[in-house]
């Protein structure tokens, strides 16, 4: 079956990417932004198009989405009014501040990937690397020298992937008592250079 990459994402397949970012990340988002439905519901209303490649399959389905963060904004952020709308004032106030923690950093400097997913039944296939390599494209195209990610430190099959697209450990970062909420104790910061 043939894969095609698009920048950006066609509006009917946000459902697609809400579901296909929440297998990707429920495991360690899911006590924060559970339940399903309702972390289904707010991915589905956040995700940007603009900032996102996403891999079709030839029956138009999708299976892959690399998303990416710029100074405007990130593939999968929202906003407080977006937290609220979903969750309520109290409930959007909560999780907004434990995310606020976990991922508020902007780089300048570097083109921050901001989640790559690919469908279960398409990896090993090449599709992750394909859209790693349309990233470190959409960076160069930009002006950018870097290409930064970050992956849980004991999510070795990621980082061998990584590796594999020229990327390189440059720190490892402790969660602290953040870990009982995500579920992860660190998360390694790679960089790979834009040729």
């Amino acid at each position: 079956m043939a894969v095609t990459l698009f920048h950006g994402l066609h509006p009917e397949l946000r459902p697609q990417a809400a579901r296909l970012y929440w297998e990707a990340f429920g495991g360690k988002l899911g006590r924060v932004l559970g339940p399903e439905a309702r972390a289904l519901r707010f991915f589905e209303r956040v995700i940007r198009g603009d900032h996102c490649i996403a891999a079709i399959d030839d029956a138009g389905e999708l299976v892959g989405i690399a998303g990416f963060k710029t100074p405007s904004g990130s593939f999968a952020g929202g906003s407080w009014a977006d937290l609220a709308a979903v969750y309520g004032a109290f409930g959007g106030r909560w999780r907004g501040s434990l995310l606020w923690l976990l991922g508020r950093e902007i780089d300048n400097e570097r083109f921050l990937i901001d989640g790559i997913c690919v469908a279960r039944a398409h990896r090993g296939k090449g599709v992750g690397s394909r859209l790693l390599s349309a990233l470190c494209r959409e960076a160069a195209e930009r002006g950018y020298r870097a290409v930064r990610l970050d992956v849980i430190r004991d999510n070795f099959r990621a980082r061998a992937l990584y590796e594999r697209q020229g990327f390189r450990a440059v720190r490892t970062e402790e969660l602290g008592v953040l870990r009982f909420l995500f579920g992860f104790a660190a998360s390694t910061v790679m960089v790979r250079p834009v040729e």
